[in-house]
């Protein structure tokens, strides 16, 4: 039934109360509270990586909603204030939970690609972002074998380039190379059109990374090498590009 049918099936891992308030909060935010519908968005969407892959579309549809009924912002505001909040200790997050950590990345890369002023991506997001990004390429990150909750098994691993060569095939259990490489995928030729000089520093902390001496698996550094290349090639997969990543992950 298209979009609004694929928004009620993301709000089926909720609680029943929770459903209620975001089915709501959906077709008529002005009878919710929308400070709390913001805080339960981004507390599942730390929890659930999956989720929150696809979270920044129910904001999208909240925040259309609220401007329509009442031409206010109260949603995007909350949203925005616990965004800046977990950024802020992102640091703690990360040594705390490496998948609440990935998933915080997720989620604000998938706002990032979402929300719009202007028909323009927000501004107050690009450094955000491209500071989670340039965390996950520092190499205690890039090294870190540590796989943290993706699709549980049996599901389909939606981006995955078997499905799709716009996107790299990754394990279905996310590492932070994994994560590093899907968002660039998602976002990364946004990002390089609001503030190309900071893309050019994060590809040069990618390549060195890919360089590491040791502690890189060969996966992941398949993975760096493809997006390298994808960013070389204008953000765009080649036909040669992926019959190689295809053949190599498959194998």
């Amino acid at each position: 039934m298209g979009e609004p049918s694929r928004e009620e099936y993301k709000i089926q891992s909720f609680d029943a109360e929770t459903q209620q308030l975001l089915k709501t909060a959906l077709k008529d935010p002005g009878a919710v509270d929308l400070e709390k519908v913001a805080n339960v968005i981004v507390d599942h969407s730390l929890q659930d990586c999956v989720f929150s892959k696809e979270a920044g579309r129910m904001c999208y549809a909240i925040i259309q909603a609220e401007s329509k009924q009442a031409g206010q912002s109260v949603f995007r505001r909350g949203l925005l204030n616990r965004l800046q909040q977990e950024y802020q200790a992102r640091e703690q997050l990360r040594a705390r939970s490496l998948q609440g950590w990935v998933c915080y990345v997720t989620f604000i890369c998938n706002i990032f690609d979402y929300l719009r002023v202007n028909n323009m991506p927000m501004m107050a997001l690009v450094n955000p972002v491209y500071d989670c990004l340039f965390r996950l390429a520092q190499p205690d990150s890039l090294s870190k074998e540590e796989e943290v909750g993706g699709p549980s098994p049996g599901t389909s691993t939606e981006g995955c380039r078997m499905d799709s060569p716009a996107q790299p095939c990754v394990s279905p259990l996310l590492t932070e190379v994994d994560c590093l490489v899907l968002q660039l995928h998602r976002v990364g030729e946004q990002l390089e059109k609001m503030n190309g000089q900071r893309m050019d520093e994060l590809f040069v902390l990618i390549r060195d990374g890919f360089l590491l001496p040791t502690g890189l698996s060969s996966l992941a550094q398949l993975l760096l090498l493809e997006i390298i290349e994808f960013r070389a090639a204008g953000w765009k997969t080649t036909p040669a590009a992926h019959k190689y990543y295809y053949s190599e992950v498959s194998d």
